[in-house]
């Protein structure tokens, strides 16, 4: 059986596959830049808009590029969990549910988790299964 779990915020994504008792993982940046930064800061009214708007299309299309890379990697789950702080991990789980059906329905957990290192990533996706 191969589980699936998948620790992700906006930066960078953990993808921890067990199967067979041996566990790997892999990381997959999302090359998104969070900072908007304005030039000007006087600057406002339409052009500050337009601006804006701009920056939030752009970002969304760069977390759907990001959501898909991570979906390539999963789509051979028998079993999911996705977890992670903030607010990503459950765009992530949405996206998912509206785009892809098949392997929504392998989900098994959603969860918020704070700040992890590789290690503890890999521990709590074991312990997650296992309880299972």
């Amino acid at each position: 059986m191969k589980n699936i779990g998948v620790w992700l915020d906006s930066k960078k994504a953990l993808i921890v596959t067990i199967e067979n008792d041996m566990e790997t993982v892999k990381t997959i940046h999302s090359n998104m830049d969070t900072n908007n930064i304005t030039a000007n800061k006087n600057i406002g009214g339409a052009k500050q808009i337009a601006k804006d708007s701009r920056y939030l299309e752009r970002k969304k299309q760069l977390l759907k590029l990001y959501f898909n890379e991570i979906t390539q990697e999963i789509k051979n789950a028998d079993a999911l969990v996705i977890f992670g702080p903030a607010e990503t991990y459950e765009k992530f789980a949405k996206e998912l549910g509206e785009n892809y059906k098949a392997i929504s329905a392998k989900i098994k957990g959603i969860r918020k988790a704070d700040s992890m290192t590789d290690n503890q990533v890999i521990a709590w996706v074991k312990d997650f299964f296992e309880a299972k």
